[in-house]
């Protein structure tokens, strides 16, 4: 009985790429020079693996007259851009050297080698990671680049701290306000205009979002032109350089730039800071209080309660019926209204009132009632007063002499109707006449 035949094994094609180098031009313009012999070694040992599958590409990767101290190398780059393209399964060099002098270097083309699946032999030193041996090798090889690679850092950072501690310039974007010149930062008058100007205006309102607004109506940007949001401002607050200082690792130490800000204007700013930010925004809502909250009723009696939405950036502020909130739209003819709309048709109501020589009659009255030395004349200069001057009145001011003078404000289909406190009038009229004696 004849035995079958034998399955033959078959072999992978494994497509060798053979580099040549030689660091100077000298002997290359001879018909035998350096990459000729280099060529011919790796091409005699790729014959010998023919069996393993292996066979040569036909581009040829050289580099005459050029350092292995740098990958910046036509024939490198061009091999390494078809290792990428899938071309290369293996690169063949006569010695380690001639691929790369550098083990920092050696290690990054590894890293491609290996992300491609490529192998890397050198004819001449028995060096092959198609075997483990050779992998073995080069993972002794790659722990000493890696050794000098940390080496090289500590002392990049030894250096940067160093120089920090000196208060250099250590280089990056430098903060808004400055410029580089000669490797250190210099003020720019321009943006340091404006930055003194974000500081000062953030100890008057306490509030990034509102600071945000108001920078963006200015037309204020950064260096690059972006927008400046909230959290640019709140790293542009805590930036110890524009006290002239130099930070590394949270330690501070005296730079050689000018200050833009004074220590006493960065002491009251980061006192404000270390306050909860709840609180500040708290805080800036009641120095902006709705002016008619608590005050305003629809058609059936029900109250019209604050609200306010944003779009594109802006506030937009209301006044809902408490109807609508309960039972939704069309439960109230009303419905909701615009807070500035609103608050200026009362505003306007009250100050004719100022100017309406029987209702300062009717003050004066109520006000003798109850203190004698106040005159009628007393109370129609006091009342005549807050015309000229509401305007320069901070909102939460207004909002209490609103609260002081109106006892209820109904709205209609029809318009709306304002109820005043003639005792609220009277007490006001007090103030004002008071304010006025002591002034005088």
């Amino acid at each position: 009985m004849t035995k079958p035949p034998e399955k033959t094994k078959s072999v992978r094609k494994l497509r060798c790429a053979v580099y040549t180098r030689k660091s100077s031009e000298e002997g290359l313009e001879q018909e035998f020079n350096s990459l000729h012999a280099q060529r011919e070694a790796c091409e005699a040992y790729i014959a010998s693996q023919r069996s393993e599958g292996w066979v040569l590409v036909r581009d040829q990767y050289d580099d005459g007259g050029i350092s292995g101290g740098t990958l910046e190398r036509p024939g490198l780059q061009r091999l390494m851009a078809d290792i990428e393209d899938g071309l290369v399964d293996v690169v063949v060099v006569y010695k380690i050297d001639r691929l790369s002098r550098s083990l920092a270097d050696f290690a990054k083309l590894v890293e491609v080698f290996d992300r491609n699946g490529v192998t890397f032999v050198s004819v001449t030193q028995s060096f092959n990671t198609t075997t483990s041996m050779g992998r073995l090798t080069l993972n002794i090889l790659l722990s000493f680049a890696q050794f000098e690679r940390e080496v090289t850092a500590e002392r990049i950072r030894d250096k940067v701290a160093a120089s920090r501690k000196k208060g250099m310039w250590m280089g990056g974007v430098p903060p808004f306000g400055y410029r580089v010149e000669n490797r250190k930062l210099v003020v720019d008058e321009d943006s340091a205009t404006h930055v003194r100007w974000i500081f000062a205006r953030f100890l008057e309102i306490g509030s990034g979002t509102e600071l945000a607004r108001e920078i963006t109506k200015r037309g204020i940007r950064t260096p690059r032109g972006n927008r400046i949001d909230k959290k640019y401002i709140y790293r542009m607050l805590s930036n110890r350089a524009y006290i002239g200082e130099a930070v590394h690792k949270g330690d501070s130490y005296p730079g050689e730039h000018d200050a833009i800000i004074d220590r006493e204007t960065w002491g009251r700013v980061h006192a404000i800071l270390q306050e909860s930010p709840r609180k500040r925004a708290a805080r800036t809502r009641a120095e902006t209080p709705a002016l008619l909250k608590g005050l305003l009723f629809g058609p059936e009696g029900a109250a019209f309660s604050p609200t306010h939405t944003r779009k594109g950036g802006r506030l937009y502020r209301y006044y809902v019926s408490q109807t609508v909130l309960k039972h939704g739209a069309g439960s109230c003819p009303i419905g909701r209204v615009p807070a500035g709309e609103i608050e200026a048709a009362v505003i306007e109501q009250l100050r004719a009132v100022f100017r309406q020589p029987e209702i300062v009659a009717g003050t004066w009255r109520a006000a003798r009632t109850q203190d004698g030395d106040v005159t009628e004349a007393d109370a129609r200069a006091a009342l005549q007063q807050l015309d000229p001057l509401w305007d320069e009145l901070f909102p939460a001011e207004q909002a209490r002499i609103v609260t002081l003078l109106v006892e209820r404000v109904e709205i209609g289909t029809e318009g709306l109707s304002v109820r005043l406190r003639m005792d609220g009038l009277a007490g006001l009229a007090r103030e004002m006449a008071t304010d006025i004696g002591a002034a005088a």
